[in-house]
């Protein structure tokens, strides 16, 4: 498929799929312990980040779309809460839910007329809106995500230098 003149849909698709990428590719620039590293206030890691990103997958898809309830899919409470790392969440675990909630959402997304509305608090929108927000929430994830590891490489090579 050539992205640049696919339809709506197709091009909606693979510009999420691109995206999801990228936040997946995190894993693989970082140690298990460069992972779970904190270098912000917030609760971000790297780590963080996918397991977040699996979250948002999660509320989007098989809550907001499939119509499964938060607790069927067993989602936290709190937004916050999706970025706690359990001692059990590994690169991994994580990325391995990660692949799974995408291979879902995907399932989930290729059923669905771009026009159909869900209700997002109380507020009508559509799976193309659904999709659009997707591109933007995982094309901003992504880019904390390369910082945090760009970061976790300039400390890997400061120490590197310095004990080499």
């Amino acid at each position: 498929m050539d992205i640049f003149t696919a339809g709506e849909s197709e091009m909606l698709h693979a510009l999420v799929d691109e995206q999801r990428a990228a936040v997946a590719a995190l894993l693989d620039e970082v140690t298990e312990e460069e992972a779970r590293v904190r270098l912000v206030p917030s609760l971000t890691t790297v780590l963080g980040l996918v397991k977040h990103v699996t979250f948002v997958e999660q509320v989007w898809f098989d809550h907001r779309i499939g119509g499964r309830t938060r607790m069927e899919v067993g989602l936290p409470e709190t937004v916050d809460e999706s970025f706690v790392l359990e001692p059990q969440d590994t690169l991994e675990s994580v990325r391995s839910s990660h692949r799974a909630a995408w291979a879902r959402s995907c399932e989930l997304a290729a059923a669905c007329d771009l026009d159909r509305l869900l209700d997002w608090r109380g507020t009508p929108v559509t799976v193309r809106w659904v999709l659009m927000h997707m591109v933007r929430e995982l094309a901003r994830h992504a880019g904390h995500g390369d910082i945090l590891v760009e970061q976790l490489h300039a400390r890997r090579d400061s120490w590197s230098r310095r004990h080499g």
